[in-house]
């Protein structure tokens, strides 16, 4: 054990003592994760990672960050910390593999207002998940006391992703035509985004905890539960597709829903036209419009209304791309097809 440690700071509402048994803690989280490329432990000044260029000729690294959000709220009012740093990975290895890239390393920043060691050591734990479900290696991270910036029980996590994709391989849309196929892998929920508007609709700070762990015969569980659902991450799945079908773009749906997302797959001069009738709204999203008294127009420019992922490949290999999807896991289905016109979608 260090025997660093400061009185005048702990004075100051800093206890360093807290930050060394908060690493302790989740060694054993981290250990989850290491892969064959990990050259360093955690604790360093930086994470070391080996990259294994077997089968690559032209590596190109790709990276991603991104936070929580006011999703962290809701684990705030309920209590339960183990499942947002899953969404803190997906987050942002979702946005790599769209690129056509394997993520291989994550590194995590939690800022709080007072360290609970305990409390710290859970939220590592579902980043370590979420590592462990993207084949990433936790190689490093951050915590940061600030007493007097977030209130004691309040935090921050956001996290930073780095992954490699042969340049010959990278996802551009530069192949995207009208008549390809536009392919729905389903959300889990509504993963990490347009919390703020939920937190509205549903005056989760007003009705508190108790109306957060209200059952729902809609949704099958509590609002609580569906709403603190990790985001799904959607990794090993595609990168089985890249080994068989030749997967065209990706569009990741988060925040900006269908309407912001999906034309950043798409070239000049393309369009998604979406069957409306093929999708699987989950009940979640049915109530959130309802409660709220939401158009629907928003709700689609806001959230992922069922789809997490949309995938385009040729008309020819749409077959072929949804069994290899469901074999590995995921509810994938086409729901549209690209058309000529300007960039943009239509529902319809």
């Amino acid at each position: 054990m260090s025997k660093s440690y400061s009185d005048s700071y702990k004075a100051a509402g800093v206890d360093v003592t807290a930050g060394y048994k908060a690493v302790e803690l989740m060694k054993a989280h981290v250990a989850r994760t290491m892969t064959s490329g990990v050259v360093s432990g955690i604790g360093g000044f930086g994470g070391l990672f080996e990259l294994d260029m077997t089968g690559l000729t032209h590596p190109v690294l790709v990276s991603g960050t991104d936070g929580v959000g006011t999703k962290l709220k809701l684990a705030f009012l309920m209590d339960k910390h183990d499942t947002v740093g899953i969404d803190c990975v997906a987050m942002c290895v979702n946005d790599i593999v769209c690129c056509g890239a394997k993520p291989l390393i994550f590194l995590d920043y939690v800022a709080v207002g007072k360290n609970f060691p305990e409390k710290i050591a859970t939220i590592v734990s579902g980043v370590a998940e979420g590592c462990v479900q993207a084949g990433a290696a936790l190689i490093g991270g951050e915590t940061a006391e600030m007493p007097g910036f977030y209130p004691e029980d309040e935090y921050d996590l956001a996290g930073f992703s780095v992954g490699v994709v042969d340049k010959s391989k990278i996802l551009d849309n530069a192949s995207v035509k009208p008549g390809d196929a536009v392919i729905s892998l389903a959300s889990s929920g509504v993963h990490s985004n347009g919390f703020s508007l939920v937190r509205k609709v549903f005056d989760v700070e007003k009705t508190g905890k108790e109306g957060l762990g209200m059952y729902s015969d809609e949704l099958g569980a509590t609002l609580g539960e569906t709403l603190l659902t990790p985001t799904k991450i959607y990794v090993k799945p595609l990168l089985k597709l890249f080994e068989q079908v030749q997967v065209k773009a990706i569009s990741h749906i988060t925040g900006g829903g269908f309407y912001e997302n999906i034309p950043r797959a798409l070239p000049e001069g393309c369009k998604v036209v979406v069957d409306k009738s093929s999708l699987d709204v989950l009940p979640i999203f049915r109530m959130i419009q309802r409660v709220g008294n939401i158009p629907e127009r928003d709700m689609f420019n806001t959230f992922n209304m069922g789809t997490g992922m949309c995938v385009i490949v040729a008309k020819e290999q749409a077959d072929l791309a949804v069994s290899i999807l469901c074999q590995n896991g995921e509810k994938a289905k086409v729901i549209g097809e690209i058309a000529a016109g300007e960039t943009g979608v239509e529902i319809l």
